[in-house]
């Protein structure tokens, strides 16, 4: 049996993952559950997984699990010292599903204690990339992504070397509002931009989908995992979401990674690597798509990918500082305080408004982002008093 840690386990992420544990619970011991504040949930999972331990990140809800659990033999623990504390238990498999910042202590915890990291929290990446690769390459982990994009680039360099690589390509649906006039952008409501096309997706993921800045993510994070080069990184609309990445070598062979749009599918790749693992998921049908389309992204209707690139190219904090003013922007704007194209305008203004000193560890990010939120919160009190 595989001893595995689910952090984020009541998400969506989390959910799938355990789908797959459940089609197969002989290979698996479940080491720890852990959800931000949903008790019921994680209790339900916990009986049914019994974990060693289940991990509650809002400490007011320690005593509510408690007692959810009190004729289990569940170990319960609750807050951010916990999760961490929890990470470093001894795991052939961190899943890192939490969503946000608050994920990114967590998963450090469980690369600095050698524990290979099924990586789905891409803040961890865009916040603290250089930090956690490092520590990572002290560690001996391995650091195996989940994002549909990364996981089909890890899948299509499998055998192959990043000196022979000429170009990585990640894919992009172009979300919602591919084809929507900029001008109306800004009548553009919440419910109608977590109604992504393809993809079932949490709230903030689906926005950042819409906006493009997941895309824009994205490419960060394949900076760090993927050493190639910023300039041989591209980014490529594909509106059927059928090829998740493409690599080009250096013979002009491109590999092409191609499934349907179930995020179970790059999470067992993850879960099973170096084998493979069945799952209940449908199979292509190319002759039913009849038809795969590509187009470049519109960058002056969508600025946020190119927003990311100037941030990464320039290193230090300005992707945790990016990454931070998104975060209360989309926060806002599901919230209905500010509108749509003023997402990416409070990031822009944020970034334009304070350079922060390279982060020499992972507390110097943790300030960066408090005076990020800080300072996005204050533009969006602005924006919407306007």
């Amino acid at each position: 049996m595989r001893r595995l840690s689910v952090f984020g386990a009541t998400g969506s992420v989390g959910q799938s993952a355990l789908d797959l544990v459940r089609r197969d619970r002989d290979a698996w011991q479940i080491v720890v559950l852990s959800a931000n504040s949903d008790v019921a949930e994680l209790a339900r999972l916990a009986r049914e997984f019994t974990p060693e331990i289940a991990v509650i990140g809002d400490p007011a809800r320690h005593d509510e699990l408690t007692a959810a659990l009190a004729d289990t033999n569940v170990g319960v623990a609750a807050g951010a010292d916990a999760l961490v504390d929890a990470a470093r238990l001894p795991a052939d498999l961190v899943l890192a599903a939490i969503v946000g910042t608050a994920g990114l202590a967590p998963t450090m915890a469980a690369i600095e204690a050698g524990c290979d990291v099924a990586l789905a929290n891409k803040e961890s990446l865009v916040s603290a990339g250089e930090l956690m690769i490092a520590a990572a390459q002290r560690s001996g982990a391995t650091i195996l992504p989940v994002d549909s994009e990364h996981n089909a680039i890890f899948q299509c360099l499998a055998g192959g070397r990043l000196d022979q690589v000429r170009r990585i390509i990640l894919t992009a649906s172009g979300g919602p509002f591919r084809t929507m006039p900029a001008e109306a952008m800004a009548r553009v409501t919440p419910a109608q931009a977590v109604a992504h096309p393809n993809w079932s997706m949490g709230a903030k993921i689906s926005v950042d989908s819409a906006t493009m800045m997941n895309k824009g993510l994205e490419l960060i994070e394949a900076h760090h995992l993927f050493p190639v080069g910023l300039d041989r990184i591209e980014i490529l609309v594909h509106p059927q979401s059928v090829i998740h990445s493409l690599v080009e070598y250096v013979d002009c062979s491109t590999l092409a990674q191609l499934g349907s749009p179930d995020m179970r599918i790059p999470i067992a790749s993850a879960l099973a690597w170096p084998q493979r693992m069945a799952t209940p998921c449908a199979p292509l049908d190319l002759a039913a798509i009849a038809r795969l389309d590509f187009e470049a992204p519109d960058e002056e209707r969508f600025p946020a990918t190119a927003l990311c690139r100037a941030a990464i190219a320039e290193g230090g904090a300005r992707p945790a500082q990016l990454n931070a003013a998104n975060e209360v922007a989309v926060a806002a704007f599901l919230a209905g305080r500010i509108s749509f194209p003023a997402i990416i305008d409070t990031v822009k203004r944020v970034l334009d408004a304070d350079a922060p000193a390279v982060p020499g560890a992972l507390q110097d990010i943790f300030s960066v982002d408090a005076a990020s939120r800080a300072a996005a919160q204050h533009f969006v009190d602005q924006l919407e008093h306007a």
